[in-house]
């Protein structure tokens, strides 16, 4: 019987990937386990590549001794568990990913490996006739020599001071003087400190003072770290290694974590009674748990209804189960005030899953939990990957939002994978929002999901008053500022009685449109078909796609006269005219520009918190989730800019985006105001924003999606075509669209489909890539994803369509 790894293999393209049947060496059976990682070699060539198992067979069949056999296996304990290995194949079928990009998902960024090049000498070097060999060949030939093992190619080039387009190695290859292999490096390696213990039953000798304080120590502690000891007992590490020589003490390495809030202080908890409201949405979801069947609740309460004293009841009694939890928050701004007050409540069993954090601290977060010291993990998308046995509780905060969503291979929404996870370990998945999305509403609504309502602030605090100012009133009285005279007023008299104020504009930079007078040119950027935005941080004007950027100008590129006008508002300016308007205030802007460096995030938040700013401004990343008492008053500069947009989610987004900052005003014991500012004040959804009237707006989006058969009354697929050539990527998807028609009428009678015609993206051209969109409204089936995983094998095999990319994206946040 032949034991047989059946192994998902790295850079497989999509329509060659499958699992790989690879023999077992008797000497590896033990270490292959299903969700290790593996080398194999790969195709004609055996080029060594990394795998991953994914099931195990024994065969008595003949022709099984002819499979290539596993090269090596990397992992010492499988990274993947059943429940991840049912759910990397349920990734690749409802992503259109292939098996091992699936499972790369749940690997900690820190312990993903490469594969790199090393080189021995293929036989001694006394047998090699060095003499006809070139300079530089007969210099890597000597300097193997005195190597036991094969040795790392960049430390070959490094210690010779060869280049690295040098064809000495080539050449010996060729000849066979050389041999090649591929070792296995790991990205960051685990953290050691070194330890020191007793040597049982070793008898003392002559011992110095130093000496026999460093053993009293030991004795008391059982073992110590190096420093710790030295520390202790007021001694220099060579007394200790004196006690190594002598055999009485030993060393050895002792795994730590690498802690990204060990600085942090960490607030007492603050303890709260729960509100009738808030007590019976805990009741009724505590009682959904207890049934363990899982299933989804969505708890809908307004802005600052204290959903968050919810779920922490809900954690508290889950944990009282000894099962985890996981919750997710939908981007990095809104994690410092979430984890600050997860630490004070639970300590050391959170961990912290989100890409501020680096690859190491990453990794070690990962350890925690998959060792099971902290049962809850904390975090933006990926947190929903995070290795739990046993989940009793996912939550999802602002569950509406797109950051859940992949925009990348595997295109998954965290939602979904959440859902899974809850029927795998019959829990329940809790979907938080002021403002959900329109498909979780119909489903709670529908009963698919339980519907729990929080429709009033906690405590004291009243929703703010809001106020709709009409800006081309304030263009008639000649203000052309993007502050209106009465948001000026109200920011003032904030700034006078020592409260704080937030100010939202959705872009960032300067100015956001630059042109010349004379002649008309738009200054765009010529990798993308995407106009310039002038930063004043850095004097340049920059592409926020692809990261070109010119020098500030005045000269036009293409009349030369010094007519070029620049025009639009972004943050930049916006804190700019703050600055002039009000000397006096201090001002504090957040932006993607002015969050780059580590923990930027929270060193400001927690600034403005503690009142060293008086006005915060920025992109959306202010609007939600943010929780200061002090702010009273916060204004919206342009509301249009979220309004009107090339999607059927505009509306929605729009709603959400003002919704959502208007709720940050007012949210303690002081009574708050908002000001938005907009040319369409006769807009539906900004007065329903500002009446915070979700239900109405609610009633109106879902009969227009009805009418237009948009979800939740329809799925929609998004073919996208990508390539350097903008005629080939349009014939390209004109192909695809023929061959769906002619596929689906032959072996998909059944499906129920509308295809609208290939059309250019709406930013047709990223980083010299033309991109085509193909919409499919369908029924997001078995059948369905069948016949699309097969038009996206057929794609590549076709020649015409060399150099177009071509890719699916079942439910996209946003259409192309």
């Amino acid at each position: 019987m032949a034991a047989v790894a059946k192994i998902a293999v790295e850079n497989s393209v999509y329509h060659f990937d499958k699992m790989f049947d690879y023999r077992i060496p008797e000497d590896l059976i033990e270490n292959a386990q299903i969700g290790c990682r593996v080398v194999v070699p790969f195709g004609q060539a055996n080029a060594r590549r990394q795998g991953i198992i994914l099931g195990l067979s024994e065969s008595s069949d003949p022709a099984e001794k002819s499979l290539k056999s596993i090269l090596s296996v990397t992992d010492r304990a499988p990274l993947l568990s059943e429940e991840a290995v049912g759910l990397v194949f349920w990734l690749k079928e409802h992503t259109f990913c292939t098996l091992f990009e699936a499972a790369k998902l749940f690997f900690p960024a820190g312990i993903q490996v490469r594969l790199r090049p090393e080189y021995a000498l293929a036989s001694p070097i006394s047998e090699i006739d060095t003499d006809r060999l070139e300079p530089e060949e007969r210099q890597i030939v000597e300097y193997l020599s005195h190597s036991k093992d094969f040795v790392p190619w960049n430390k070959l080039l490094k210690d010779l001071g060869l280049s690295e387009d040098c064809s000495a190695l080539t050449e010996l290859l060729k000849a066979g003087i050389v041999l090649q292999n591929s070792g296995v490096v790991r990205q960051i390696t685990d953290a050691t400190q070194k330890m020191v213990r007793l040597v049982e039953n070793a008898e003392p000798r002559k011992l110095t003072p130093k000496q026999a304080s460093v053993l009293d120590t030991l004795r008391a502690a059982g073992c110590a770290s190096l420093k710790e000891l030295c520390y202790f007992s007021g001694v220099t590490p060579a007394v200790v290694n004196a006690l190594q020589k002598k055999g009485l003490v030993q060393y050895y390495d002792m795994e730590v974590y690498r802690n990204p809030y060990a600085g942090v202080p960490t607030e007492p908890p603050k303890d709260f009674e729960l509100s009738p409201e808030q007590k019976k949405a805990f009741q009724q979801m505590y009682a959904q748990y207890r049934a363990g069947v899982g299933g989804v609740s969505l708890l809908f309460g307004v802005t600052g209804s204290g959903k968050t004293s919810v779920f922490l009841r809900l954690i508290d009694r889950v944990r009282e189960d000894g099962r985890g939890v996981i919750v997710m928050v939908p981007e990095i701004s809104l994690t410092p005030q979430t984890i600050s007050i997860f630490r004070a409540r639970y300590g050391s069993d959170v961990a912290v899953f989100h890409s501020g954090l680096t690859l190491a601290e990453r990794l070690d977060e990962w350890k925690r939990v998959r060792r099971g010291e902290a049962s809850i993990a904390v975090g933006t998308r990926s947190a929903v990957f995070a290795p739990l046995d046993n989940i009793g509780l996912i939550i999802m905060d602002e569950e509406q939002e797109s950051t859940y969503k992949s925009e990348s291979s595997p295109r998954y929404h965290a939602r979904d994978v959440a859902k899974y996870r809850c029927a795998y370990h019959k829990a329940l998945l809790v979907l938080s929002s002021a403002t959900p999305s329109i498909e979780s509403y119909y489903y709670a609504q529908k009963g698919r999901y339980t519907l729990n309502t929080l429709p009033s602030r906690y405590g004291q605090a009243e929703l703010p008053q809001v106020e709709i100012v009409d800006m081309n009133e304030e263009l008639e009285r000649g203000n052309r500022s993007i502050f209106s005279s009465k948001l000026q007023e109200a920011l003032q008299k904030n700034l006078d009685e020592g409260k704080q104020s937030i100010l939202l504009l959705n872009r960032r930079g300067f100015n956001t449109f630059v042109s010349c007078r004379a002649c008309g040119h738009v200054l765009t950027c010529p990798n993308c078909s995407i106009t310039l935005t002038y930063h004043a941080a850095n004097n340049r004007l920059m592409c926020h796609y692809c990261g070109f950027s010119i020098p500030f100008t005045k000269e036009c590129p293409t009349c030369h006269e010094d007519q070029v006008h620049y025009t639009g508002f972004g943050t930049q300016r916006a804190q700019q005219q703050l600055a002039e308007l009000f000397p006096q205030a201090r001002i504090l802007r957040l932006d993607a520009d002015s969050t780059m460096t580590r923990f930027a995030y929270d060193k400001k938040l927690k600034r403005f918190a503690e009142g060293e700013y008086d006005m915060l401004v920025g992109t959306q990343m202010v609007a939600k989730g943010l929780d200061f008492e002090n702010v009273t008053l916060v204004g919206v500069l342009s509301a249009d800019q979220a309004l009107y947009g090339d999607d059927f989610r505009s509306y929605e987004r729009a709603f959400d985006l003002l919704t959502q900052v208007v709720g940050r005003s007012g949210r303690g014991r002081f009574r708050g105001k908002a000001i938005i500012q907009t040319f369409t004040p006769e807009n539906k959804v900004i007065r329903l924003a500002a009446e915070q009237n979700y239900p109405e707006f609610y009633r109106e989006e879902i009969a227009l999606r009805r009418a237009m058969l948009y979800p939740p009354f329809a799925d929609l697929c998004v073919v996208g075509f990508v390539g350097s050539e903008e005629a080939r990527v349009r014939a390209s998807s004109v192909a695809f669209m023929q061959k769906l028609r002619q596929t689906a009428q032959r072996d998909y009678p059944e499906q129920p489909l509308r295809v609208l015609n290939p059309s250019p993206a709406l930013i047709g051209k990223v980083n010299n890539k033309y991109r085509y969109k193909l919409l499919i409204k369908c029924r997001n089936s078995k059948r369905f994803r069948e016949m699309m995983a097969a038009l996206l094998t057929w794609f590549p095999t076709d020649r015409a369509n060399n150099g177009v990319t071509a890719y699916a994206d079942l439910n996209p946040d946003s259409i192309l």
